[in-house]
């Protein structure tokens, strides 16, 4: 008898199992008549939950697509397979809107859009994974300015993304929370990635190479969501970025130097391990307030907070571009050693005996690895002016690890 029960019991769970797998709707879009109307009319009239999955093969699109359903997976045969590719676009500027909770993107590229690649604002539970977004006549001002642009969201992935060519930022995560960059690879955009005015974001494994800057961490004046902190940089190459600018002008990154491995302005709570730095003309690694004028009393305009330990350093700083070749080298000579913080601190008491515990800079590296710090505001305040400070002792110390991100969309039963 009891194993009569078991057998049932059993027998109820596969069926329950069975059931749940089977009742995921799939939409196929069919590749027959006008494949944009098939897809957007699958994007509108799918219910929660679906599977949209689209065909491989190379399609053109006159229009942008926009997706407001939420739950919603849209799959293709593969980043190199399924191609969407926005070259004669006329209608609307990014390629694919997303303005729903719980979308899953995954297995295809955008090629070629006016405007922006993938753009995603508003949302909660967003994940990018195999996607790759690209603009193939490689850097250019036209560009659109965004490859990946998820953008006062929540809980936002990005997995094995490549992105190439954006006039601004290639893998773009802003004014967000908890956030995952990684398996990804950003090359020839101005910024390779950019994570701004964003909290809680782990950058790692990730290659960033041929930009302009390869990876950014912001916080800028002015906007909804400001103070950008906890944020872990780790495990990345950021390697060969010597892409000229690129950038229209005007734009915060028109003024990123060719040749930046990683670039941290105006954030606190920031740790960085791990990675490789090398072959970045520019500089390895630069700590650097916000260089603009702005009204905003909100703002704070300073890295701090910075925790920097178990990096690799390779050569750079030996053709130094833009604000590193005007301001930073006739400091420092060259090359431009591999950390160089500029200095700039909250007033006079900070200036002469350092920012507060929580606010230093705290750099851990191997014997060998050369720092500057410019002292820019205590050069401003005496008539002398001040030397550069290379002496890395002044920056001894530890601080707790930031607690890693989790998001829900991986979490398991």
């Amino acid at each position: 008898m009891r194993q009569i029960a078991g057998l049932w019991i059993v027998t109820l769970i596969a069926t329950v199992f069975s059931f749940s797998v089977t009742a995921q709707t799939i939409v196929e879009v069919s590749i027959d008549g006008d494949f944009q109307e098939n897809l957007q009319e699958a994007l509108i009239l799918a219910e929660p939950g679906s599977i949209i999955q689209l065909p491989a093969g190379r399609f053109d699109l006159k229009t942008a697509l926009s997706l407001d359903v939420p739950n919603i997976t849209v799959r293709g045969a593969g980043m190199e397979q399924t191609v969407l590719s926005f070259a004669g676009q006329v209608a609307g500027s990014e390629g694919l809107l997303v303005t729903s909770d719980g979308v899953w993107l995954e297995g295809f590229a955008v090629e070629d859009t006016p405007g922006d690649g993938i753009k995603a604002k508003g949302v909660d539970q967003i994940s990018f994974k195999d996607i790759r977004v690209e603009w193939t006549r490689g850097p250019h001002a036209e560009n659109g300015a965004y490859g990946l642009y998820p953008v006062e969201s929540k809980n936002v992935l990005i997995d094995g993304a490549l992105v190439k060519g954006a006039s601004d930022a290639g893998i773009y995560v802003g004014q967000s929370q908890h956030i995952i960059v990684r398996n990804s690879r950003a090359e020839y955009n101005v910024a390779g990635i950019e994570i701004e005015n964003s909290y809680y974001a782990d950058v790692f494994d990730n290659v960033a190479t041929y930009n302009t800057g390869g990876i950014l961490v912001f916080d800028l004046p002015n906007l909804p969501q400001m103070g950008g902190h906890s944020v872990r940089v780790f495990n990345n190459r950021s390697v060969n970025n010597d892409t000229a600018n690129f950038a229209p002008e005007g734009n915060i990154v028109a003024t990123v130097p060719k040749g930046t491995g990683l670039l941290i302005m105006a954030n606190h709570n920031i740790e960085i391990f791990g990675n490789e730095f090398s072959d970045n003309a520019s500089v390895n690694l630069l700590l650097a307030a916000y260089p603009r004028e702005y009204n905003d009393e909100n703002y704070n305009p300073l890295p701090r907070g910075i925790y920097i330990h178990g990096n690799r350093y390779g050569r750079a700083g030996w053709e130094p571009d833009m604000a590193v070749a005007e301001l930073i080298a006739p400091a420092t000579g060259l090359p431009i050693p591999d950390i160089v913080w500029d200095g700039a601190v909250d007033g006079i008491w900070s200036a002469f005996f350092g920012p507060d515990e929580e606010d230093r800079i705290i750099v851990k590296e191997t014997d060998g690895t050369t720092f500057a710090n410019l002292q820019f505001v205590k050069d401003l305040i005496l008539p002398w002016g001040a030397d550069v400070k290379t002496d890395l002792s002044d920056h001894e110390g530890r601080r707790a690890p930031i607690e890693p991100v989790r998001l829900p969309q991986e979490e398991t039963e």
